[in-house]
């Protein structure tokens, strides 16, 4: 009644740009919610957005209500992603922490005057490496945009793939990043929940962590 969860795949966008309007899991949810009625009054809200190469859990809610109480907890809520990278790390986990900020052309870059960017915090922990890349377990301290994909970039371990932020291959033919889990409280209910994508086997292959 509030809220739907969606694993949304690589390759297609949370909501529509001016150059893609209907290839959208905003449009599709929409689509289900009126049930192919045009002149259906049901709506779905944008709670938060991955990058169109990005997989894996999205939250949309399905009232207005909803969505404000989802994002003014959002700080809270607990999100962890699965991400391929460049390099063997060096050491098991780590935090990196840095302030970003969005240039003209809707690039990140980190900056080290707090004054022009928003503090970024990313944790991390090695789950497997092999050939020279390296499978992580990611957790956003912060919500910043492009957040993972900067911070991994400036450390030098770029995700694979990623050519906007310094990768040079695309080992796997895709965005090696993946939304695996989310925990929140349920705006209505109160009630804790958790949901969870599996790491693409593209990305369990690549390091053969099975």
């Amino acid at each position: 009644r509030d809220i739907i969860v969606v694993d949304k795949p690589a390759g297609m966008l949370t909501m529509a740009t001016e150059t893609e309007k209907t290839r959208t899991a905003y449009y599709a949810l929409t689509d289900y919610v009126r049930k192919g009625n045009a002149k259906s009054k049901h709506r779905i809200f944008i709670v938060h957005r991955l990058d169109r190469e990005t997989s894996g859990i999205v939250l949309f809610a399905k009232t207005e209500v909803a969505k404000r109480t989802l994002q003014d907890q959002w700080e809270g809520t607990t999100k962890i992603y699965a991400a391929v990278v460049h390099g063997l790390m060096g050491q098991a986990s780590g935090t990196l922490s840095s302030h970003l900020v969005e240039s003209g052309v809707h690039k990140v870059y980190a900056t080290r005057d707090a004054a022009l960017g928003k503090l970024a915090r990313t944790a991390w922990t090695v789950l497997k490496e092999r050939g020279g890349y390296s499978l992580l377990d990611v957790t956003l301290l912060t919500g910043r945009k492009h957040q993972i994909r900067v911070q991994m970039a400036d450390a030098g371990h770029p995700i694979a793939g990623d050519k906007k932020y310094g990768a040079l291959t695309s080992p796997i033919g895709r965005l090696g990043l993946h939304a695996s889990l989310l925990a929140f409280i349920h705006p209505v209910t109160g009630k804790e929940m958790r949901f969870e994508s599996k790491v693409p086997a593209k990305f369990r292959r690549m390091v053969r962590l099975d």
